[in-house]
């Protein structure tokens, strides 16, 4: 495998409408998670610990924070020619900036000619997994096929949601976009297998398959809707199902762990999967760390005061550095750095995102607040779902509600 050149590229040029207010003016892939996490930094942990340190992300919308969040922390050995390096669209095919996925690494081939690598393995950039790709990619080359799609087993009654895969010995026979009347698998059939979104290719035939997909003016260019479905008509796609992917460390309650995360419902109940004491999703398996870029000079989180009514306390909950709880109480709740949570303040089920303030005695309830919130003294938001309408907020049909950057919630 040592012999075999392979680049990663990561697409990370999605609008995330779905996640609004969190993405009014950053990316989706740049949405902070986990205290002091991005979106992305799953999916490039995910290609530098199957050891391939040559990717690409490729930007578009809103992308700012995004660049500035990979080109700061994820710095590769220039010695031996290795790279994390984020491509804005650039117009190369015309005056037009991205018209799908495919037409993203289209009018990136200038990369691809320059890497000339073996093979190209895409991914996303805004789910919640681990996976060794060099195991995928072993899967590939076994099969003698050009295009391989990750596959992972889904409830049939989500079948609606997802690209579904029907496959024969290791073949896709079809591939159904949100089919309504799906069928279950062989093995289990209460499941279906869903694109995963993680592809490999073997790039000359990928190279062919994007010109073809450029010059076809009914195309909506995009990988799963176009690029796999060109693939299959051939029968020269197969599956790689994602339960055979043994990740080192991985526990049983997380192994395999996908979450999309592209609504605020599924991003808060993600948040949520890792507060337990077994937590769903292990953000603790040094065998196949997270990695990011958080500042080593940020002090360390801090809990004071003690006494019987006024005691700091964070309970089933992450608390990132640099927060600070000054006699208020956490309870299964996400901080990122800089939280400081005021005396007698009562927060819980809820995620408050970089320096976010709350107030003596505001209560938190079911809800996002974005970097630099704040909540007033004596102030609520979660409580009162109508009130928290009234006033401007997003709030789903779960209850869950949403503060966007800098909003100062009053009484």
């Amino acid at each position: 495998m040592a012999t075999k050149k392979v680049l990663a590229i990561v697409l990370a040029g999605g609008e995330g409408k779905r996640l609004m207010p969190l993405t009014n003016d950053r990316a989706k892939p740049a949405v902070p998670f986990a205290g002091h996490y991005r979106l992305i930094d799953f999916s490039l942990s995910n290609i530098v610990n199957s050891g391939f340190l040559k990717v690409v992300v490729l930007t578009q919308y809103k992308s700012h924070s995004l660049d500035r969040h990979v080109t700061i922390t994820w710095r590769m050995s220039t010695l031996l020619g290795n790279f994390v390096a984020p491509v804005p669209a650039q117009q190369r095919m015309g005056k037009h900036w991205y018209l799908g996925s495919a037409d993203a690494i289209y009018q990136s081939m200038n990369i691809i000619n320059d890497e000339m690598p073996d093979y190209i393995v895409i991914t996303g950039a805004d789910n919640i997994y681990r996976m060794d790709f060099n195991q995928m990619l072993e899967h590939h080359i076994a099969s003698g096929l050009p295009c391989t799609v990750a596959g992972i087993r889904q409830p049939l009654s989500l079948a609606n949601q997802f690209g579904v895969i029907q496959a024969k010995d290791g073949k896709i026979e079809k591939f159904l976009e949100k089919p309504q009347n799906a069928q279950g698998l062989a093995d289990a059939p209460d499941q279906v297998l869903a694109s995963m979104g993680n592809y490999i290719f073997s790039t000359k035939e990928l190279r062919e398959a994007l010109t073809h997909d450029a010059n076809d003016p009914t195309s909506k260019h995009d990988m799963g809707g176009d690029i796999v479905p060109y693939f299959v008509e051939q029968g020269a796609a197969g599956v790689y199902d994602f339960k055979d992917n043994d990740v080192p460390g991985a526990l049983e309650r997380d192994r395999d762990y996908w979450r999309d995360v592209g609504t605020l419902d599924a991003y808060y109940e993600a948040n949520m999967d890792l507060v337990s004491i077994n937590p769903i999703f292990n953000l603790y398996n040094s065998d196949w760390p997270v990695f990011t870029g958080i500042s080593g000079n940020l002090p360390p989180a801090k809990f004071v005061y003690g006494s019987s009514d006024r005691m700091g306390i964070a309970i089933d909950s992450i608390v990132s550095p640099s927060v600070i709880i000054s006699g208020g109480k956490v309870q299964r709740s996400v901080l990122s750095p800089g939280v400081y949570v005021h005396s007698w303040a009562d927060i819980s089920g809820t995620v408050l995102m970089h320096n976010v303030r709350v107030g003596r005695g505001a209560v938190v309830r079911k809800a996002i607040l974005d970097k630099n919130c704040i909540v007033e003294p004596g102030a609520q938001i979660g409580v009162d779902p109508e009130h928290d309408k009234a006033r401007g907020l997003t709030v789903t049909d779960t209850g869950l509600v949403i503060a966007p950057k800098g909003t100062i919630i009053t009484k």
